[in-house]
């Protein structure tokens, strides 16, 4: 594929998945783009590691009723805040995770969460994800935050050739117009979930199949 080709073959992919999934069905986090909040994108984010959108928006909802700042989340007891964010799963972990960021953004920060990739990632806990959804969806920064369904896709598809989501940032800065780049994450978590699956894609189902060189897939259904 060459540049031409790789540039028509993105903005194809893109647009049509556009039109595949409307904005009624965008994740929990992009939903919040609306009306940004920092601290409740940062925390939301923070659920969603390593469970389902739908988890997310409970485990966000419940948490939210009843703390949304970092110093109701500090005074919350630790039993409570974990069954309040149970359904997210790794509840245990990620209540330690979210007492620490509060803590640090009074502390350090005076209690707004930073809009810079450095000062978010100098908080333990936050990585280059979550500090890019947190610079796009709060702060309208143009940013690529990359997560499995992000990384593992555009590889998929033959945009790159990458081995890890920092890689396939990289890559992609060079390559994806910057108009994509606000609806990317969205569009391809959504796509990454409900059909370009790591095992076993649903390809008889893929809108934007005949644009994929379907690399690396080895049984499909």
């Amino acid at each position: 594929m060459n540049k031409y080709q790789k540039e028509e073959n993105i903005s194809k992919v893109m647009d049509t998945l556009a039109q595949h999934f409307n904005y009624k069905e965008r994740t929990t986090l992009n939903r919040m783009r609306k009306k940004p909040n920092a601290f409740k994108v940062l925390i939301a984010c923070l659920l969603s590691l390593r469970t389902q959108d739908k988890n997310t928006e409970k485990a966000s909802n419940q948490l939210f009723a009843v703390a949304d700042t970092p110093e109701k989340i500090i005074k919350l007891p630790m039993k409570k805040l974990e069954k309040l964010i149970f359904s997210s799963g790794h509840y245990k972990k990620k209540a330690r995770t979210l007492k620490h960021v509060s803590k640090i953004i009074l502390e350090e920060f005076h209690g707004k969460v930073p809009n810079t990739r450095e000062e978010l990632m100098s908080i333990k806990g936050i990585g280059p994800k979550t500090a890019n959804i947190v610079l796009a969806f709060a702060y309208g920064k143009e940013v690529l935050p990359i997560d499995t369904h992000c990384h593992r896709i555009p590889n998929r598809l033959g945009w790159v050739k990458t081995k890890t989501p920092e890689q396939t940032e990289a890559e992609l800065e060079k390559i994806l117009p910057r108009k994509y780049w606000p609806e990317f994450n969205a569009l391809f978590v959504l796509f990454g979930q409900t059909i370009c699956q790591p095992i076993s894609p649903r390809c008889s189902q893929c809108p934007v199949r005949k644009y994929c060189p379907r690399i690396g897939v080895i049984r499909s259904r």
